[in-house]
Parts: C-alpha cells; structure tokens; sequence
C-alpha cells in the first residue's frame, strides 16, 4: 500500500546505531533466539489494521522505506480491516512479520490482549507508551512476529519508529542528511521491551527568528503563499516526522512572516494526522498567529480598547483549532511579542477567564480541565504572576528562561499539586539584547543538561518547548534536549552528556569514529559556548596576557584538526552529514575567532609600528574571506539542498541587532616605505603594548627604552617572551645581551630581521635553570642592541624580576606565581558531604574545565561552617591584606525567589564572606549585570580577605543548590586582564 505522495516521507540515509540511552532490541548478527526481519533475501512485512490511526500507518510506511535505506530493500505494509477480535487467518509472504498497532484501535493487538499473546499492564492507558516482543504463533497463518503495541497513537509511532533508529536510521537522515551503514541481515533479539510514559508530557520546538536563513530557503523551495513565504505543509511534513522520529509532539510554528492555520488549509490537518500536538507560541494566545493580529483583527490589538473585536477573534481561533490536539495558550501581550503598554494583572484575570469561557463555548462543556491549556511567564507577564495573578488549577504554568537559556524561576514546593503542573520555555537562538545569537550552534550541552535537569527535579514535568530559530544548525542540541524530556532516568547523572554524545556520534557516524567525534563535539560545545559568536570582537580575549587569544585560537585549530581528521577517514556518504554537524561550525568558529584575534593583533602591532601588522592586515581579510567561502561550501552541499541556511550575518555587531551586512574589524596598516624615527629596530615585551626604543603610550616613562617583563618563579610558567621586530625599511642584526647570567637562556639569543616577509619578527624565549639561579628576588637586566642605530633613542633595554621561591616539601596543593593563585573548582584538595548533600563534577561545563555544584538539586539551604565544603590548598609568597578572592559561577539565576543563589567563602578559621552572586530581582524583570553574566557565560563576584605567606586553605562553601563554580581566582596583586582568567596555577 502506498499513501499520497505528501504523506511519504523522502528517502533519506542513515548509519548503524540503537536508540540513543534506549534499551536495544535489534541486532545485526543472529543470537540465541533471534527472530530476522531483514536482509539476506528476507522480505519483511508490516502488518497493521486499517481502522487505526492514519498516522501509525503513515509510520510503518516509514519504517518500511527505512528496511530499504538500510538493507536495499523495502518492507511491505499491509493492512487488514477487521472489526471482531477474531482477525482473518494471515499468511507469511515468507519472509519475516512485524504486527504494528494501537491498543483499542487495532483489532490485530486487541486480538493478541485477549488471547494473553502479549502482555501490556504496564502500558495501557499510559501516556505516549508501548511495548515490543517477540510472539510465537501471533495469528493463524504466522510462525512468529515481532508485535508492536502502542497505549495511544504516539506510543505506536514512538514503537516504530523505534525499530527504524535501531536498525540505523537516524531522525536527521533528512534535515542532516545523515547517511546510512549498509547491512546484511537485521535481527529482533527475544526480548521484551516496555516503554513507558516519557519525563515530560508534551516536547516540542519553536521555529521562530526565522528570517533570514530559513525564509530564504523556504522561498527557494516552496512556492510563496497569499500572506508571505510558503510555510506550507510540504514544508511541515518533514519537520512533523523529525519530531516523532526524536520522540518529541508539540509544536510552536513559524511566527513572524507565517500563519501555521491560514497559510495552507493543509497544515492543521496535516499535523494531526501525522501526530502533532498543535500550539502557539506564547504571544499569540487561542491559536491565533501573530500575523493574523495584524491582518484580520478589526481594530488594534489591544484588550482595554478593543475587547469586543478581541474576544471574537479569539473565538475564531478556538473554534478552527478545535478539531484538532492542541495546546491552547493562554493570556495576552501586547502586538508582535512585546508587553502591552496597558494591561495590569487584573484585567489580564479577566483576559484568562473569557479565554476560558470560550473555550467552555467551543466544546460545549462546563469541564474544560482536559482542554490543555497554557500560560507562558515571559519577560513581562512573569511580573503579573508576581503580582499576585492566580489562574485557574488546569492551566499548566510554562516558565520562561532569560532567552540565554538560565531559568528564570521554577516551581516551589507549594505549587508542585497544581493539576496543570509546570513547564520550562528554554532557548537555543534569541533576538534581543545583549546580542541576537541565531547564526549557528552556540549551545554546550552540558549547561543544557545542569538547566533542564534542575527544572525536572523541580516538577517542571508538562511541556518543555525550545526556541530553535531555523532549526537548521541546532540538530545537536535538539537532538539532546528531546532525549533528556523522553527519559531523564536515563540522563539524570552529571557525566551523561558524554555518554550520549557518544551513543550520537555512534548512531551518525559509526563505532570506529564514535569517541574522537563525540570529543570533538564537546570539545566545540565548551569552546562556542564560552562567548556567543556575536559577542566575540577584538578586544574579548588578552593578545598580551597569559597568551590568552593564541591559546584560545590554538584550541579552535586543534578541533579543526580533528574535525577533518574524522571527515577524512569517512566514506563519501557519510561526509556530507558531518560537515553540516561538526567540521562547519568547527571551520566557521575558528575563522571567525580567527578574524576577530588577528584584528586585534594587527592593531596591537600598527601601534608598535611593526612592518609586520600590514601581513596582519592581509591574513585578516583573508579570513575574512575564508568565512564567506565556508558559507558558500555549506550552500553548495548536496546541489544546494540547503542553499540560504547560512545567510544569517555574524560580523559587525555594533548593538543587539544584527548586522546587515558582514563587516571586517578595523585593521590598520603602516607605512612600509619609510623607516621608524626610532630605527629598524623594535622590542616589545609579554604583558605589554609597550615598544621600544621611541616613545610609546604604554612605555614605562616617556623616553623611557625600557619594558619590564612579567615576573618569573619556578611555579610560573616555563617561558617569558620579547618580540624583536622589523619597524623600517632596512635589515638588521639583534642579540639579546645574557652575559654574566649563566642560569638564563634566551633563545635564539641573535638573528637577522629585514623588511621582507617571513623575516619580520622574531620571538625570544626567556627560560631559567632554576637549580642554578641565585636564592630569593633579583631584578634581570637584558641589553638589546642592534647592528643598526637606535634613530633618535637609546639602545632598549628589558628588566626581568626574578623569585626563586620554594615550599616545603610535605606541602601539596596550589603555589603562587605572579602574585596570582588560580584554580579550577574540580580541583580540591578535599571536600565534605553530610547526609542530605554533597557535591558533584559536572564535566566539560563551563568555559575551562568542569562545573562542581551539590547533589541533589532539591537540596536545603546550607549554613557554613557545617555543610559540604570544597577545600582549596595554596601557598602563599605574598604578604596582602586587602587580596581579592574571584569566583566564577555559572550564570543561573534565582529560580527560587526567597532562596538565592549564595556561596560563602573563608580562608583558613577566618571570617566566613557570604557572596549572591546573582542580585536579587522581581519576576518579569532581570537582574543587575545581567547582560555581563550572560554575554561572559559567567557570574565573576570577588571577596576582600586577607592573605599572609604560607600554607593555607581557601573554603568554599555552596549554600544553595543550582549554583556551579566554575574556577577560583586569588589576586595577590598580580592578575592582569583576560576574558578566561588566569590559567590554573601549579599543584604539587
């Protein structure tokens, strides 16, 4: 049986995997018991009665082209229309049989309830579950069958399209184009599988910012509707089975340009019969679009003024949708998402409870309790519910993030029985301050995970919804958050983002690249997840201190390394899918950090007045250009199936919105035909934009040739630099004068510098023989002279101040360098746990290392000195009584009001400081520094204690659940500035 054209889906690929943290059931090798459904010249049928849902058997058809991608040959599907419980004898084409259907709905499962062939006690009348099994002589006619049985009609779906993820068909095999492993044979092992109702009831994404990228494409690809891009349902047909294929329901359609309901009569039907549940997203309340505001409303959007016209426009809403599963929101805003600039929380009950009655109207009851029913607390609306705004039991309250995906308030303990429960909007694309970020993938799974988790725990339990822009370039994050709301059991511990990024690379790509990509992968999320591409610019990270900005950019080439290296090693199939998932946003992160960095040196350089910022300059634009050649790769892929899906700009921010038009950082170029007033010569120093000889704004005096290079001890690092560089017309040779300083060696101590390219800049390493250095503090003094004059100055010279400091030998932890003491929360010295809590590694969180935070999340409150402590050892060389101790934490906010986030901090027995590291702030409101915390991922709050030489112990106490320490930072007077940070200090 073939259904219409526009209910089959495309054919697509896919590779070898099981459900991702599922139980398998499918094998490809034959085992004690197992039961061939494929391959090897087996014909598979799939076998369903036609009275049940269009959309299971829409489903089976799926999974019936899917044997074909896997195997080279497709299932059949049969339908038998049977209305007693005794079903027709059914025969065996010879090959294997798969019975697929619903409980109540299917006279074939029904059938196989009462003749106690199969068992689903643990299913029937559940949410969205089903059970799979082997059964020996099912029916007359049939030896055995795999037999599908579904609660409902998604339980159904969620079964077969179980089998099809199993078997090695990926839910992206068409937004991701992920290809398939060719197999021999498929096996059902003898097992019984029960699954049952998932975490969250209702699962679904948002479409929206949807301009430019996904308009453009959608332009290209369908044709224009009356109203606008033709978001028709030949378009949502492939985004209604991506949903059920990653066990998801619910969806929030395109807003800004569309209208799911008038834009193709088809749409509504469409969706439901596939399965969908049906919504609006939280400004346009009873399934009216936001465009329909404008467009068939009579008079303004606006309650106080026009409430008559309003309240028949909702009705029209109800009304349309009725027929259909749906989600209804609730509540109102002002026109085109923004706060309406008359409503209070009085006329907004008011709003709620005519919203109410017509629903009442609508289905012609007085018990609208079934009737789902939403209120989003969004931006301003959570100020309402803060008010004092009470709706009614049966109206789930969907919380809202801060649009940069920190909860801004979840249930309390009070609130957890209301028979609506609670849900989460989240968000992976935002338009709005401080930056829009919708161009690609900037989420790190891990601070996912912290967040969602946090609302399961919470009772957050009824609709998780996520705000995924284009949806092309989020399918990571997607592809996680569904997996989380499915079966939080199987994703509850903090180290589980690793396993499913495992299992994931697995499922797309194969066993033999399963772990380095699922690295690499994290890898990105940590990286991109530091700062929104937007927000990066030349100033975000240090070129002069801690080597910051190389090292960063060194990480972003490090994973485009691996990237190819994975991409390389793929068959040609496969390469397409891993450049759209991995080595893009690899290759687009690293250029565009690499624009950004360069610029920044270049600038650093044309104020040195080095020849060589103008071969910045180029290499700069030269990124510049690889960026667009990146996007131009991504539109060209597969003929240009997703031609326009990069077309978001990304560079030349200069406030919140976007860009118009991708623009280059400012360069500067010198003039290279003319020689320096200070000579050929130039030497600048670590830590500084300083250059000599000559005069310079950041030089120690004016006529000062001078530069003093940070300190070194044998706890610091290995190395201190002095670039020595071209600044004129002619050739030069320089030495670095260490005579009489056995113990320093400066590498290479001479060499011969031009004007010509690749013979600019030379950098000399600074390196010390600590066991032959002299004992205590000396000050260096390294004479640089050149074979040419010094123009109108003196020969430069560099000052080094040298510690040799040690510790005792039986002390272990931290020491201090540079006057600075860095470490990462992971690494204590030891930590305490008592009965009710005790504290957890979060890996890969954050913009370092790791996250700690304490266990379980629905913790009490804490009170120092006698909850959990992490312990930091340090010793000190320093004498300081007013040093600052930082702390990075993650950048949530309070989602319980009365309790915020604290931590309390002491060094040794001394006084315990209590830090909030989030300001206090009322609901529908965010807090001060709010734009700095999110825009740094970071709360950085600093504490003044006093620090005395010696060995110590820095304790560190969380005295609310849901705060992450990222890294503690102790500035003895040596920090200097950095996006990261210092890096960690030495442990020994």
């Amino acid at each position: 049986m073939r259904l219409p054209h526009w209910l089959v889906a495309f054919i697509g690929f896919a590779v070898t995997a099981s459900g991702l943290l599922q139980q398998a059931t499918i094998s490809f090798t034959s085992g004690s018991g197992a039961f061939q459904l494929a391959g090897n010249g087996v014909q598979s049928q799939i076998i369903l009665d036609g009275k049940d849902w269009a959309g299971v058997i829409r489903t089976a058809n799926d999974l019936a082209m899917d044997f074909g991608r896997v195997t080279g040959t497709n299932a059949t599907v049969e339908l038998v229309n049977n209305t007693i419980m005794q079903p027709m004898p059914l025969t065996s084409n010879g090959g294997a049989t798969i019975i697929a259907g619903t409980i109540g709905n299917s006279s074939l499962i029904d059938y196989l309830i009462s003749a106690q062939k199969i068992d689903v006690s643990q299913t029937q009348g559940k949410w969205e579950s089903f059970s799979s099994q082997l059964v020996s002589n099912p029916v007359p006619g049939l030896d055995s069958a795999l037999v599908i049985a579904g609660s409902d009609k998604r339980g159904s779906i969620y079964g077969i399209y179980d089998i099809s993820e199993q078997i090695g068909v990926s839910p992206w095999y068409w937004f991701a184009d992920v290809a398939p492993k060719n197999q021999s044979a498929i096996y059902a092992m003898n097992m019984t599988k029960i699954q049952g109702p998932p975490s969250v009831k209702y699962r679904g994404l948002f479409i929206n910012d949807e301009q430019p990228a996904l308009t453009n494409w959608v332009n290209e690809n369908y044709p224009m509707g009356e109203y606008g891009p033709g978001f028709d349902h030949d378009f949502y047909f492939n985004v209604f089975e991506l949903l059920l294929r990653l066990r998801a329901n619910y969806l929030w359609p395109a807003e800004w340009n569309s209208m799911f309901n008038v834009d193709d009569p088809l749409n509504e039907p469409t969706a439901d019969m596939y399965g969908i549940v049906q919504g609006t997203s939280h400004t346009e309340p009873l399934m009216r679009a936001t465009k329909e505001q404008s467009l068939f409303l009579d008079g303004i959007w606006s309650w106080t003024g026009n409430q008559a016209n309003v309240t028949t426009f909702m009705e029209a809403g109800a009304e349309r949708a009725a027929p259909y599963e749906c989600v209804y929101t609730m509540g109102m805003r002002g026109l085109g998402d923004t706060a309406s600039p008359t409503l209070n929380a009085s006329e907004l009950g008011q709003i709620i409870a005519v919203e109410q009655q017509i629903l009442r109207k609508t289905f012609n009851t007085s018990d609208i309790t079934n009737v789902p029913q939403m209120w989003c607390l969004y931006k301003e609306v959570g100020g309402y519910f803060q008010q004092g705004l009470s709706v009614p039991d049966e109206i789930t309250l969907l919380w809202a993030d801060d649009n940069w995906g920190n909860n801004q308030r979840l249930p309390l303990s009070n609130e957890t029985n209301r028979a609506g429960g609670a849900g989460v909007y989240y968000h992976f694309d935002y338009v709005g301050t401080p930056r829009d970020y919708k161009w690609i993938n900037t989420i790190q799974l891990q601070k996912t995970w912290e967040q969602m988790h946090l609302a399961y725990e919470r009772e957050a339990q009824t609709i998780w919804i996520v705000n995924v822009g284009d949806l092309k370039t989020l399918e990571v994050p997607i592809n996680h958050f569904f997996d989380m709301a499915y079966d939080m059991s199987a994703m509850s511990s903090p180290d589980s983002t690793m396993t499913w990024l495992v299992q994931w690379a697995e499922r797309e790509f194969g066993t033999a690249v399963a772990n380095a990509t699922a690295s690499a992968m994290n890898t990105y999320g940590m990286l991109a997840g530091r700062r929104k591409f937007e927000l990066v610019d030349p100033s975000t990270y240090s070129v002069n201190n801690y080597n910051e900005a190389q090292n960063v950019l060194a990480e972003w080439s490090d994973l485009v390394n691996q990237a190819q290296d994975i991409y390389n090693s793929l068959p040609a199939v496969s390469q397409p899918s891993f450049f759209e998932l991995l080595l893009q946003p690899a290759l687009s992160g690293y250029t565009l950090h690499q624009i950004h960095i360069t610029a920044a040196m270049n600038n650093v350089y044309a104020e040195q007045r080095r020849t060589s910022a103008n071969t910045l300059a180029q290499q700069a634009l030269n990124a510049f250009n690889q960026d667009h050649a990146i996007t131009q790769r991504y539109h060209n892929l597969l003929n240009g199936k997703w031609n326009h899906i990069l077309d978001q700009t990304h560079l030349g921010y200069d406030y919140w919105q976007q860009s118009e038009r991708n623009t280059l950082p400012p360069i500067a170029y010198v003039q290279t035909m003319e020689t320096s007033l200070a000579g050929n010569m130039g030497v600048s120093v670590e830590a500084s934009n300083g250059s000599v000889p000559g005069d310079s704004n950041y030089n120690v005096a004016l006529s000062n040739d001078t530069l003093v290079l940070p300190p070194m001890d044998p706890y610091g690092p290995a190395t201190r630099y002095i670039d020595i560089y071209s600044r004129g017309t002619g050739s030069f040779t320089y030495t670095v004068n260490t005579t009489g300083i056995s113990w320093l060696t400066a590498t290479p101590s001479t060499g011969t510098l031009s004007a010509a390219a690749n013979h600019t800049d030379q950098r000399v390493l600074i390196s010390i023989d600590w066991a032959a250095a002299p004992n205590g503090s000396n000050i260096v003094f390294l004479p640089i002279t050149s074979s040419d004059d010094y123009g109108n100055y003196g020969a430069p010279q560099v000052n080094l101040p040298v510690n040799k400091t040690s510790v005792p030998a039986s002390f272990h932890g931290f020491v201090e360098s540079d006057r600075t003491l860095s470490m990462e929360a992971e690494h204590t010295s030891a930590n305490t746990s008592t009965s009710t809590a005790s504290y957890t590694i979060i890996p890969s969180y954050g913009r370092t290392l790791s996250g700690v935070t304490l266990f379980p999340v629905t913790a009490a409150s804490q009170t120092p000195p006698h909850a959990p402590v992490l312990q930091y050892s340090f010793y000190a060389f320093s004498n300081v009584s007013n040093a600052n101790v930082t702390v990075y934490v993650g950048p949530s906010l309070n989602t319980i009001p009365a309790r915020p986030l604290k931590y309390a901090l002491s060094i040794d027995d001394g006084p315990i400081a209590t830090v909030q590291p989030c300001p206090t702030y009322t609901l529908g409101a965010l807090p001060d520094a709010w734009n700095g915390a999110v825009a740094n991922a970071v709360w950085a709050n600093s504490s003044t204690v006093a620090v005395t030489p010696g060995n110590h112990t820095l304790n560190l106490w969380a005295l609310e659940p849901a705060l992450v320490f990222q890294k503690i930072v102790v500035d003895l007077g040596g920090v200097r500035a950095s996006y990261l940070g210092p890096p960690e200090s030495m442990r020994v």
